[in-house]
């Protein structure tokens, strides 16, 4: 039977950074992707934004790892000539209500170690963006954007310089690990059998379900997933705005917010869908609810001015009305078994905190 050392179960880009990781380590590792290319999923159906920080629990992976992601993403940009924009971020209250909540948020930021945060008067705020309507506002001068493709690609190109291989269209159909090692079977045009001694599962949307059916794996140590659809819509044209605008976040989520794409166009969304499996059309339909939205932080939004872009759909888990959950790496200390680490709900920051997730796995398998 062949025998590899290190198997990593996803091409987006969380798996292709902790294949770069391991292979820069001096570890044999092989991408095991059931899709036809990298970053299919998840990692390329969102708003490539470059996260601050701001609103997440103090103490939690996604803090830490948001925050120390963050600054290894724009090195790594500026190191491998990645395309990204450090364009920043205002955080607005529409409404007088809704001040005790930038103050949090802004709090939150600071305990979380961002501390460069700017509160600004409404007055300040549509200076800077003259098309904007608030009371008051939060500068996040460390957001940004950034070419989501172009970063996986750069992923990959380093994970293979250091010896990894990716294979495509090989969907994991079986793995057992009751005897110390793992046992993987794979389908596809070339259905192989391989021993490994250490599998990472950054599977995204199907790592809950490749979990759930490895052997010797207590299920126990599987958690629940829920599918939380985005829904984003555009507007053709370049954008009167040079920053990303982010309305109060919600219990849905963080409302339905302006980002501007590398060539100037705005992306609205997401809203929250939750659905019960795997479907990325964008209903024409849901365009009534963003009108009202978006003309909160910006009234002149013309009529009929939203067209469908696309969807993604986040892995959660936790479900409608349920707290956010955290991030959940989990290896050894967690469930037993030496040399698995499984990856869990790993959505928004996913993207941000690549490489600083890709560290922190390295460091568990060891």
């Amino acid at each position: 039977m062949d025998q590899i050392e290190c198997v990593v179960i996803g091409a987006g880009v969380v798996g292709l950074a902790i294949a770069r990781a391991l292979a820069a380590r001096g570890r044999e590792v092989i991408v095991l992707e059931r899709g036809e290319a990298i970053g299919i999923g998840t990692s390329s159906r969102n708003s490539e934004v470059i996260h601050a920080g701001l609103y997440y629990p103090r103490g939690s992976l996604k803090a830490e790892l948001c925050v120390r992601g963050r600054a290894m993403l724009y090195d790594y940009c500026d190191a491998r000539g990645v395309p990204y924009s450090r364009c920043g971020k205002l955080l607005v209250a529409t409404a007088r209500n809704q001040l005790p909540q930038l103050a949090a948020i802004q709090q939150k930021a600071i305990e979380n170690g961002v501390s460069d945060l700017v509160r600004v008067s409404a007055a300040e705020a549509m200076e800077m963006e003259p098309q904007l309507q608030c009371v008051e506002a939060v500068l996040s001068p460390q957001t940004g954007i950034i070419d989501s493709h172009q970063y996986m690609l750069a992923l990959q190109g380093d994970a293979e310089r250091g010896g990894a291989t990716v294979a495509f269209h090989t969907p994991v159909t079986d793995i057992d690990a009751r005897d110390g090692v793992f046992i993987l079977e794979t389908g596809g045009e070339a259905p192989m059998r391989f021993q490994a001694a250490c599998v990472v599962n950054s599977a995204g949307l199907y790592a809950n379900e490749i979990a759930s059916k490895m052997r010797g794996l207590d299920s126990r140590h599987v958690p629940p997933l829920y599918f939380a659809k985005g829904n984003y819509f555009s507007v053709s044209g370049r954008t009167p705005f040079q920053r990303l605008i982010y309305p109060m976040p919600s219990d849905a989520g963080l409302g339905v917010h302006l980002t501007i794409d590398l060539g100037g166009q705005a992306k609205f969304g997401p809203d929250v869908e939750w659905i019960q499996k795997i479907d990325y059309g964008v209903d024409p339909q849901r365009a009534e609810s963003f009108y009202a939205a978006i003309r909160a932080y910006w009234p002149s939004l013309p009529d009929r001015a939203l067209q469908p872009a696309y969807a993604g759909i986040r892995p959660k888990l936790s479900g409608p009305g349920q707290p956010a959950a955290d991030f959940v790496i989990q290896g050894k200390a967690a469930h037993g078994m030496a040399g698995l680490v499984n990856l869990y709900g790993i959505e928004s920051p996913g993207l941000t905190a690549s490489l600083a997730i890709a560290e922190k796995v390295a460091r568990m398998v060891g």
